[in-house]
């Protein structure tokens, strides 16, 4: 995993967005980005600053994860057949990161893939701690009996900030749940539009 070296709110006030629908993030009270020239007067974007912002976004809401690695889930869902938006979408809500947090048993991205790679978590009963391990359809994933008072979980099972979606089912009892389905971008619930088809286009130029 590759060590990042900025907040993660910077994220938020470089792209201008509430990235993951957070109450505290800096730019609800600033919009304008970080840095000593952060409220100079924008000039309308290029193709291709908006075709790279999209890119940012999605990269951005998973952890801001590598650009290796982005690459390689771009280039695996031009590989499969369909449309290549909703497959990038596919590979990325299957990442283990992006489904502990979507069973809400950690509050951010940036926490769930450090939940999974201090291995508090097992898929099917055994334990992965590999943040990017692929889901499939119908593995049960369960925080480990050791892990389940932590109170990074159980603060975030309790948020209202959001809900888990559709196509996971979770018992936050016994805090385990399951992955039914690999969505389409309509089923994602970002906080913020998120564009796959211009990251796509920013890809095959």
């Amino acid at each position: 995993m590759s060590k990042r070296l900025e907040s993660k709110y910077k994220i938020n006030r470089r792209l201008g967005v509430n990235l993951w629908g957070r109450a505290k993030s800096p730019v609800n009270r600033r919009e304008y980005g970080p840095g000593q020239h952060g409220q100079r007067r924008k000039q309308k974007p290029s193709d291709f600053s908006i075709q790279l912002m999209a890119k940012q976004k999605l990269k951005g809401y998973y952890g801001n994860i590598s650009e290796k690695q982005f690459r390689k889930y771009y280039d695996e869902a031009v590989r499969r057949k369909g449309d290549t938006s909703e497959n990038l979408i596919g590979l990325l809500e299957r990442r283990l990161d992006a489904v502990v947090y979507r069973l809400k048993f950690a509050i951010t991205p940036f926490a769930a893939r450090q939940f999974v790679s201090h291995g508090h978590v097992t898929v099917n009963g055994k334990k992965v701690n590999i943040p990017s391990y692929l889901v499939k359809e119908g593995d049960i994933i369960e925080v480990r009996e050791k892990s389940k008072h932590l109170a990074i979980v159980l603060d975030s099972v309790q948020t209202g900030e959001r809900d888990t979606p559709e196509y996971v089912e979770v018992d936050h009892r016994q805090m385990k749940g399951t992955f039914l389905r690999t969505p389409v971008l309509s089923d994602v619930p970002y906080p913020v539009q998120m564009e796959p088809n211009l990251v796509v286009e920013f890809y095959s130029r």
